[in-house]
């Protein structure tokens, strides 16, 4: 099953609401995020209240939330359930929501105190072991 994401925006100067002489940060990263789950092979669309507002009196999940008024936006839905109300969701939660696995890197092996050759050499003369490049019996540095 394919999973549509829908973005319902407040009313803003463009698309993404990345323009103009004082962007929202929020929105950069917001931008982002979509872009990268688009990547991933997940269809999202935006709506943009100033725009487009026949998407917002079209779609009836939408058009009752804003009975509430238009705090309630952004609006993130899949399919046709409201997934997220007034707030744009971080990456993560928008992977989760499309069904995408966010793959962890795993940081890179420390070469400072405990990673080096050298560091290993000096602990190892510091325990009981006799061998300089097996390293410490316990604990490191």
């Amino acid at each position: 099953m394919t999973v549509t994401i829908r973005v319902f925006d407040p009313a803003m100067c463009c698309s993404t609401g990345i323009c103009g002489p004082s962007v929202d940060p929020e929105l950069v990263r917001f931008a982002a995020d979509v872009d990268w789950l688009v990547q991933q092979g997940v269809a999202v669309e935006r709506f943009n209240l100033s725009q487009q507002p026949g998407a917002f009196a079209t779609t009836p999940v939408v058009k009752e939330a804003l009975e509430r008024g238009t705090e309630v936006l952004p609006l993130i839905l899949v399919g046709d359930r409201i997934a997220v109300e007034g707030a744009y969701p971080s990456r993560d939660t928008l992977a989760a929501l499309a069904g995408v696995v966010v793959k962890k890197v795993a940081a890179p092996a420390a070469s400072g105190c405990c990673g080096g050759a050298r560091a290993r050499a000096a602990a190892a003369t510091s325990s009981a072991s006799p061998d300089p490049e097996a390293g410490p019996k316990s604990g490191c540095c």
